[in-house]
């Protein structure tokens, strides 16, 4: 059961960074296009937490989190006052207004590549490659690699984890110049 809470809790927050990201793509382009936001909102639903900045942006964080939006002022929606028109969604150009539209999945996709970036950079944990048992008759038993040898290396390629040991093995297959093996003499004087 606190399984089944842990992965909930980690798919609400990984959808509340989406959101976020996406909703902040939509708000950051209406801001540098002179359009007033009046409220940022992540979630649905009852305010849990809201803020005012000096712009009059309300930022909300709301009780439901599967979605959020940005709402920007706009003619179509409520009326405006003369002095506020040039700050509207629908008086900016089609471009402007394509811009702030497009923003959200932009926002998310240079998400996506940052994050890919950073998982890159940093890196996956590997395991060690130390060998913990041998089979008797194995190869391994063959070539005397004893209980507790770590393999640093495989021809001089160093191998971090099991994943490089295992490429490095694969690489080898079927490779004369790195095989070593004996064939059976054979008799070149005798028929057949």
């Amino acid at each position: 059961m606190l399984s089944v809470l842990w992965n909930l809790a980690a798919f609400i927050i990984a959808l509340g960074v989406l959101i976020t990201v996406h909703e902040f793509g939509h708000f950051w382009v209406a801001r540098r296009c002179g359009i007033r936001v009046e409220r940022f909102s992540i979630g649905f639903g009852k305010a849990l937490w809201r803020r005012m900045d000096k712009q009059g942006t309300e930022f909300v964080i709301a009780l439901i989190p599967l979605g959020g939006y940005v709402k920007m002022l706009d003619e179509r929606v409520e009326a405006v006052a003369p002095e506020m028109r040039h700050y509207a969604f629908n008086n900016k150009t089609v471009g402007q207004r394509a811009a702030v539209i497009a923003a959200g999945p932009i926002a998310n996709f240079i998400f996506a590549i940052f994050a890919y970036w950073l998982v890159f950079i940093i890196g996956v944990p590997g395991v060690r490659p130390v060998v913990g048992e041998i089979t008797p008759n194995s190869v391994a038993a063959q070539a005397q690699i004893a209980k507790g040898t770590e393999l640093k290396a495989i021809d001089g390629i160093e191998t971090p984890d099991w994943d490089a040991v295992r490429l490095q093995l694969v690489a080898k297959i079927g490779n004369p110049q790195n095989n070593s093996y004996r064939r059976p003499f054979r008799d070149q004087s005798a028929p057949g």
